[in-house]
Parts: structure tokens; C-alpha cells; sequence
């Protein structure tokens, strides 16, 4: 299809709305009917979104389950009464150098190492999956900082109430102390989540289509960036917004069952 010029918009598609107004604010509208409506490129935002929104979810479970594992194993090394076993000193030095590594490293860096180098991903399925295992184990460094410290800030005294109940290591990690760690580091695993997903625009390094891509594709078809960057933004912008107060009414939530 032909190039929409200003011109022949303006002469066989614009309502008469839009024929009487200045023509600055002409052509501000024929960059919106370019970006959203012509050819329906607001497709390109929603294919975008779901696939932002896929990565973030793979890279958050991904990224809880192993910070959770790293921080229990930090922990329990911290707090271990005496020398711990050279097992346990062990699993804790590989811990640390995941966490230094990954915390000392830029993400895009990451990307490019895992999307050139480790994985190399041939198809769009093979690229999610380098997208969300590399945003997940970058994720998981900071979240076990985050729940390491929700762990030692619990009173030594639960875990002694809880093996004297009768409970196993594990036990007491599950139903005593994780549940009140949990509690404590929520805002600070609020915050991951919203830097996970703004992060989410770097995978575009490794050619994702996420929403980033879908405004890049769309700035490069209508050769205009005001439009489909600025909506970029304000996508990003909404979806933190919503994200806040869902988990604000989620930290509510959880200091009213304290109350009880």
C-alpha cells in the first residue's frame, strides 16, 4: 500500500471535524490516525502488551522461585550457630557470587550474552524463553537479597518455637517464618516487580516484539517518533499506576489480618 501523505488524508479521510482546525493540530491528529487507526496499528501495542506482559509473569515466578532458594541458603548460613558444614559453605559462596555477578552487571549486557552467545535463539518461542530466563535469574538476585533480609529480620525465637512444636527446618521455614518474611518485604518485592516490568523494554536487544518494539515498528513505518513514544510511556506509566494499587490494596489487606 501506498505511503498516507498529510495531503490526501486530509482530502479523502479526515472528518470535517478535523478539516477546521489549525493546521498544527491537523496534522497532531494525521500522526494519531498514522500510529492507532490506519492499517489498525494499535494491533502492534496489544500483540506488544501481551507479550511484555508474558515475559514480566515468566520472569517474576522465575526470578521469586530462585531468590526464595538463594536467600533460605544465605540465611540459614548466616544464622547457623558455630561453623557451618562445608556443604552449606559451599551452596553459600555460589550464592554469592550469583548475586554479585548479576547485581554488578547490566541487564542489557545479560541479554546480549544469553541472546548471542548462551542460548541463540532461532524462533519467536525460543527468544520468550531467553527473554524470561535471563530477566528471571537477574530478578532473582534481587529478590533474594529482599527475602534474606525478610528472613533475618524475623526473631530468632520463631524458629525455636517452631522446632520445639515439633516441626522440621523445612516446616518452620514454610508455615512460621517465610508467611510473617513475606509480610515485611512486600514493598520492597512491589518495587522488583515494578522495575521487572519496565525492564521488560530492553528485550528488544535480543528482537522481541514487546510493546517497546511495537512503537520502534511503528516509528519506522510513519517516520514520526512524537506519537509512538510518548504512548509508549504513557502505557508504561499506566501500568505502574495500576500495579501500585493493586499492591497497596494488597498491603492493606494484610495489616487488617494483623489486626485481628
Amino acid at each position: 500500500m501506498s505511503i498516507l501523505t498529510f495531503a490526501k488524508w486530509i482530502g479523502e479521510m479526515a472528518p470535517d471535524w478535523v478539516v477546521a482546525l489549525p493546521e498544527s493540530l491537523q496534522r497532531l491528529c494525521f500522526q494519531f490516525f498514522q500510529v492507532f487507526i490506519y492499517e489498525n496499528r494499535w494491533q502492534f501495542f496489544t500483540d506488544g502488551l501481551t507479550m511484555t506482559f508474558t515475559v514480566t509473569i515468566g520472569a517474576l515466578i522465575l526470578g521469586v522461585i530462585i531468590g526464595m532458594i538463594v536467600a533460605i541458603v544465605r540465611s540459614t548460613h548466616d544464622s547457623s550457630r558455630g561453623k557451618p558444614n562445608i556443604i552449606l559453605r559451599f551452596f553459600n559462596s555460589i550464592c554469592k557470587i550469583y548475586v554479585t555477578v548479576l547485581r554488578g552487571t547490566p541487564l542489557m549486557v545479560q541479554l546480549l550474552i544469553m541472546g548471542f552467545v548462551v542460548m541463540v535463539p532461532k524462533g519467536e518461542v525460543e527468544t520468550v524463553m531467553c527473554a524470561i530466563i535471563t530477566l528471571g535469574i537477574n530478578s532473582g538476585a534481587y529478590v533474594a537479597e529482599i527475602a534474606r533480609s525478610g528472613i533475618m529480620s524475623i526473631n530468632a525465637g520463631q524458629m525455636e518455637a517452631g522446632r520445639s512444636l515439633g516441626l522440621n527446618y523445612r516446616q518452620t521455614m514454610t508455615y512460621i517464618i517465610i508467611p510473617q518474611a513475606f509480610k515485611n518485604i512486600l514493598p520492597a518485592l512491589g518495587n522488583e516487580l515494578i522495575a521487572l516490568l519496565k525492564e521488560t523494554s530492553l528485550v528488544t536487544v535480543i528482537a522481541l516484539q514487546d510493546v517497546t518494539k511495537a512503537a520502534q515498528v511503528i516509528v519506522s513505518k510513519t517516520y514520526t517518533a512524537t506519537i509512538p513514544y510518548v504512548s509508549l510511556a504513557i502505557i508504561y506509566l499506566v501500568l505502574v499506576i495500576i500495579l501500585t494499587k493493586l499492591l497497596g490494596i494488597l498491603e492493606r489487606r494484610l495489616r487488617a489480618s494483623d489486626k485481628r
